[in-house]
């Protein structure tokens, strides 16, 4: 029964998913609605209690519930791509279906286990109405309601010993209600990565089933033995917030990096350098920061006239990719007037490190990183440099044990304090995403400036909108959780040609981050003060190592 129940599952589901690749492909494109020919409607008014009663099952969502829209062009479509979609659902239930079989193989005395035909005929499903869900992350979520009285052929045949039985489903019918994630949105065309498909109940599955010509559901007690136990199966696989991804997109062509760890970095000392001042020596300091990176660069302390200079300076980078980037490494001689002069550079591969393992780099200077150029031969010191990489926990931001901030001794619970729980550096992650309603008296080319500790960062203006979109993240290295802390943001408008009052205030908010270390991460929309209806959308993440 269970092998059944997974095959029966597998039927159902994979026309929802097929369903909803569908509309994931084609809701943008087959968008404009087509005249379809209908009888003509006869008012609920004019029906009984009984007619109504016999008729509401078969009423679609979209007449019975408002948040659902008729997609009549959606089953048009459906239906036109039918005769190729019964080919590729039937093609992916046998390749499903192989293994499950060949477990069956030798045991019980069966020797094989194969379909005879398999069709799900002529009749397409119905779409009998379609709800968009809105939410704060990047992705689309589409709710059909799926409807399927097909009159599939479907045949299988058991060999068991030297008997021969066909097992024939008739008269299959599928309701389900399929939750279709299209996550996450990126630009790159389709403009989503994955299909995810999970079911929001368990679906109901009609259908009867001849063995050697004679209906087996007529059985006293078996049919509703059948249906609990397909229910149970399929629920137990895709019931929400269970689901089915389907990769569309490579995740190499669409992955934006995200940090996922600090270098920790002490300049310890440099030996010997070049002298470039006139009275034999040269004012020193060093330089530093990862490949791939736009952030400006970290720099040591100026040490003055000092050939073998001592920092022991620590310094904090954001690491997004330890298997690719390097770390760079230059010393300048510091001049009051001009250009500073490279005294030597050198390179640190990431991929050298351990986590978490200290690991000290005695590193001799060179001009460029073509090693092969003779000047290169000409000794220019050494630098010592103490590197760590850490990467970031999969549980920070959360308590330790239990929820409630509560850690358990051999004497009993003693509350623990949010320095204890929380302590320790971290990367705090600030995502603007965008804003809508922002007006101004006299323009509209919105931009976001965001106030943390005395720095303040601002994303792109964006000419001409009442609804931007920014995108852009902005990064903190904090040595302690920001806790009764809180970020300030302001939305700003500035004229793009020459005025006295360029600038005009569109509205602001404070975020208390407290809720980010608790949590982890938070993702709201927030009504801007001093704004009409303005709301901006702000995603913050709270990481540590």
């Amino acid at each position: 029964m269970g092998f059944l129940s997974t095959l029966l599952g597998i039927f159902g589901f994979g026309i929802g998913t097929s369903i909803g690749l569908l509309i994931g492909f084609f809701l943008f494109i087959y968008s404009k609605p087509k005249t379809v020919k209908e009888p003509v409607p006869r008012p609920l008014y004019e029906l009984d209690n009984d007619q109504l009663l016999d008729i509401l099952p078969d009423i679609p969502l979209w007449v019975k519930c408002p948040d659902y829209e008729r997609v009549d062009w959606l089953n048009k479509f459906v239906a036109d791509m039918w005769p190729y979609l019964d080919k590729a659902i039937c093609a992916q239930i046998r390749s499903a279906t192989e293994p499950m079989f060949a477990e069956y193989v030798g045991k019980y005395q069966i020797e094989a286990i194969e379909f005879d035909n398999l069709s799900l005929g002529t009749i397409p499903p119905e779409i009998h109405g379609l709800k968009v869900c809105e939410t704060n992350e990047k992705e689309l979520v589409l709710e059909p309601a799926v409807r399927w009285a097909g009159n599939p052929n479907i045949v299988l045949t058991l060999k068991l010993l030297s008997f021969r039985i066909t097992i024939q489903l008739v008269d299959l019918q599928i309701f389900m209600a399929p939750r279709i994630t299209l996550k996450p949105l990126v630009p790159t065309f389709p403009c989503f990565a994955t299909v995810a498909v999970s079911l929001l109940g368990k679906p109901d599955v009609d259908f009867g089933m001849s063995i050697l010509g004679g209906d087996i559901m007529a059985i006293p007690g078996l049919y509703q033995f059948v249906q609990k136990t397909i229910k149970r199966q399929v629920a137990s696989l895709y019931i929400w917030p269970q689901a089915l991804e389907i990769p569309i997109l490579d995740p190499a062509t669409v992955a934006v990096k995200k940090p996922v760890g600090i270098l920790h970095v002490k300049v310890v000392r440099a030996q010997k350098l070049l002298k470039k001042d006139i009275l034999g020596t040269s004012d020193p300091y060093v330089k530093l920061n990862l490949s791939g990176e736009r952030l400006p660069s970290k720099k040591t302390t100026i040490k003055k006239r000092n050939l073998n200079p001592e920092w022991n300076e620590k310094f904090k980078l954001i690491v997004k990719d330890p298997g690719s980037q390097v770390l760079q490494l230059q010393v300048f001689d510091w001049d009051k007037v001009g250009n500073h002069d490279r005294l030597g550079m050198q390179f640190v591969p990431l991929k050298f490190l351990t986590p978490y393992e200290t690991k000290e780099f005695k590193l001799d200077l060179l001009k460029h990183t073509d090693s092969y150029d003779p000047q290169d031969k000409k000794q220019r010191g050494k630098i010592v440099v103490e590197l760590m990489y850490a990467p970031f926990r999969a549980d920070s931001g959360k308590l330790d044990g239990t929820q409630d901030g509560y850690s358990r001794k051999e004497s009993g619970f003693d509350r623990t304090s949010d320095s204890e729980v929380f302590g320790g550096a971290g990367l705090l992650s600030v995502l603007i995403q965008g804003a809508e309603d922002v007006e101004g008296e006299r323009h509209n080319n919105p931009y976001a400036v965001v106030f943390f500790r005395g720095e303040t960062k601002r994303t792109k203006m964006i000419k001409r909108t009442r609804d931007p979109v920014w995108n852009e993240e902005f990064h903190y290295m904090l040595e302690e959780p920001p806790l009764n802390e809180k970020i300030h943001i302001e939305v700003m408008s500035k004229r793009t040609g020459f005025s006295f009052r360029s600038k005009e205030h569109l509205g602001n908010v404070d975020i208390n981050l407290t809720d980010v270390v608790h949590n982890g991460r938070i993702n709201q929309k927030y009504h801007l003060i001093d704004s009409k209806n303005g709301v901006i959308h702000v995603a913050i993440k709270w990481v540590t190592a």
